[in-house]
């Protein structure tokens, strides 16, 4: 099983043009953990500025809330335009914004209005990155194929994203920690995404969809059907029961996952409970990026023998466990342990969610369908945030909100796995299941 794992990424690396929508990737979410990681540091870990779970909670609110409002006309519009040209344009305008950016961190620092005014512009084209990335993505690659790619490209993404963001740790121990420092880093940010577009320019035009005539549409018109088109993605998805139960599932996932998050991030600050500083929260970050490594690894052999759908049950449940047995000691130790089981849970969630997505949906209804899934993602952690203001203690340190997203997790691991097992006998066997056994 790994060697037929290793031949599988070698055949996708063998693809020139997967090659080249891969390092568009790693260019891109590079930048990301730059740009991301520049403002964090100035925001939250500023030896001058303390930070409450309000604070935070707003913060977040105020970064992933565009990604409701944008998501459903990337959707739409990455059905009509071309991915690759969508890829190449948004990487370059968010460099040229990220410069504007910079200057206004360094004049009026990071949370004055023009500053938060540019962070939300380029958070927005993101969400034309991202979304273009996971719908281009099965053009590119064989329907078999699909899990392995999905576990190999956002791991390896996610992984560029933290090392552009230790990067950034590095640059602001270097050049300051103020405001000026944090420009200086963003304007970093901006050459690697300048090489994200340059990167994406290098793809043909239409190799990467969409497969119709629909993106010849003028703007305005497609523009005006975005409510249409929107009801069709999600009429389009309620028809396929694979891909709605998982679009759910990662979503009550991200609600959890996010109110854990803050409340991590608390316990990191100078007021918090642990109170270890950015480092600290640094080597939790790392230990849930190693968990998800780890899962990229393991999730395409145990699915070709389990189904995504029930590997996805048992990871939530296992999420379950970690929280309720690793995270309620509150020590910097058993958070690093905790850091590694829930970033295992994560990606290989993730990873399996995608690929249901991508082999439920057909590919005119893909981009509607990513965007979709990316504004219920963030909803979701926004809503956690939220409840976290009310909830959480500035500390971080609550074992009641501890025994809510555990319970939480069991539930939903629960209730996925009962769906999945009624609806089982009117559902297609998942392709990787079936080509799995035409194997052997």
């Amino acid at each position: 099983m790994e060697q037929a794992r290793r031949h599988a990424v070698r055949e996708l690396l063998a693809d020139p043009d997967f090659r080249r929508l891969f390092q568009v990737r790693l260019a891109g979410q590079a930048g990301d953990g730059l740009f991301q990681g520049a403002l964090f540091g100035a925001t939250f870990f500023n030896p001058q500025k303390a930070t409450s779970a309000t604070e935070a909670a707003v913060a977040f609110a105020t970064l992933l809330l565009p990604y409701s409002f944008v998501g459903p006309f990337a959707g739409v519009l990455l059905d009509r335009w071309s991915r690759q040209r969508v890829l190449a344009f948004s990487n370059t305008a968010r460099a040229a914004l990220l410069l504007l950016l910079a200057a206004s961190v360094a004049v009026n620092g990071p949370t004055s209005p023009p500053t938060v005014g540019l962070a939300l512009l380029v958070v927005s084209l993101n969400r034309f990155v991202l979304s273009g990335l996971s719908a281009a993505l099965p053009q590119v690659v064989e329907a078999r194929h699909l899990v392995t790619a999905n576990s190999f490209t956002t791991t390896l993404g996610t992984g560029a994203a933290t090392v552009g963001g230790f990067t950034s740790v590095g640059l602001r121990d270097l050049w300051g920690k103020g405001d000026t420092g944090a420009a200086e880093i963003a304007c970093v940010a901006a050459l690697v995404y300048l090489i994200a577009g340059g990167l994406a320019s290098r793809i043909a035009r239409r190799r990467l969809g969409p497969t119709d005539e629909v993106e010849r549409q003028p703007l305005s018109h497609a523009v005006a059907t975005v409510v249409d088109g929107l009801v069709a993605g999600a009429r389009h998805v309620h028809a396929r029961g694979q891909a709605a139960r998982a679009l759910v599932a990662i979503t009550a996932h991200r609600f959890f996952s996010g109110l854990l998050f803050v409340s991590t991030l608390l316990l990191y600050t100078a007021q918090g409970f642990i109170h270890e500083g950015f480092a600290g929260l640094g080597q939790v970050l790392t230990a849930t990026v190693a968990g998800g490594v780890v899962a990229a690894l393991v999730t395409p052999r145990i699915t070709r023998r389990v189904g995504t759908q029930r590997w996805v049950v048992l990871v939530f449940a296992g999420a379950a466990v970690v929280t309720a047995a690793l995270v309620t000691p509150y020590t910097h130790a058993s958070l690093l342990v905790a850091g590694l089981g829930l970033g295992f849970a994560a990606q290989a969630s993730k990873i399996c969610v995608d690929t249901l997505v991508q082999e439920s949906v057909e590919d005119a209804f893909r981009g509607r369908v990513f965007s979709l899934y990316d504004t219920l993602f963030n909803v979701s952690f926004v809503a956690a945030a939220l409840v976290a203001a009310v909830v959480v203690p500035n500390n971080g340190k609550s074992y009641a909100v501890l025994g809510f997203i555990a319970c939480g997790y069991a539930a939903t691991a629960l209730l996925y796995g009962v769906f999945v097992r009624l609806r089982a006998p009117y559902e297609p066997p998942e392709p990787v299941i079936a080509a799995a056994s035409s194997r052997a």
